[in-house]
């Protein structure tokens, strides 16, 4: 009886050693090279979820038995799983590539602003050459420069300077339907005493039957 109570005391101090013990482990001490040196009452275990890593890649970096039985010591030291280093360049990597997105979607953003831009532009300057400010009905007849011996060409038509001064671009819409683009460069008998006149300049084989007609004026 006696040999049963010396066997269960002893048995309940050495449980207690084992509890103190666990109770005042130290967590594993950083080397500062990648690895830790073991501390008592660490395990594999502790080590990683100390180091945010799996027992499985503790144990690989370590050359144990994964899912083994991991025995150490206190003061041995033990290597940790260079994954953290990896994953830092990765993750580097991956910031440039996302800074390398950003700055093609922002140069392409920017080409698409300058082409809309670009092209806006370019249909405001066809609207502004075919649309200008209208200046009422005027009578129109015409006359071919080469006839008078001018060489001033077919691309002027003669006005009352004092309603279109030279140079003044118009845009003459005929009664039926015909446009046409002159710039002011003569004043013509009819044209300098009616300010409501123009005479188009244009070849003899191609002026109208009618001679005369009206047309919508516009300045360009």
């Amino acid at each position: 009886m006696k040999k049963l109570l010396s066997i269960a005391l002893f048995s309940t101090v050495a449980l207690t050693g084992v509890f103190a013990s666990t109770n005042t482990a130290q967590a594993a001490v950083s080397n500062g090279n990648n690895s830790v040196s073991v501390e008592k009452g660490d395990t594999y275990k502790s080590i990683a979820e100390e180091n945010g890593i799996t027992v499985s890649a503790l144990e690989q970096a370590n050359g144990r038995e994964i899912g083994g039985f991991d025995l150490i010591f206190p003061g041995e030291t033990i290597t940790l799983p260079g994954a953290t280093t990896t994953n830092t360049s990765a993750d580097t990597t991956a910031q440039a590539a996302t800074t390398t997105d950003t700055s093609a979607t922002t140069q392409t953003a920017s080409q698409d602003t300058t082409t809309a831009t670009t092209q806006s532009a370019a249909q405001t300057s066809t609207t502004t050459s075919t649309t200008g400010t209208s200046q009422g009905t005027f009578k129109i007849s015409f006359y071919d420069p080469a006839v008078l011996g001018s060489n001033m060409g077919y691309s002027g038509v003669a006005a009352n300077l004092s309603v279109f001064p030279k140079g003044t671009q118009l845009k003459i819409t005929l009664a039926d339907g015909t446009v046409m683009y002159r710039t002011v460069n003569d004043t013509g008998t009819f044209a300098n005493t009616n300010s409501q006149q123009l005479d188009v300049a244009m070849p003899s084989s191609s002026i109208p039957s009618y001679g005369v007609t009206t047309a919508s004026v516009e300045v360009i």
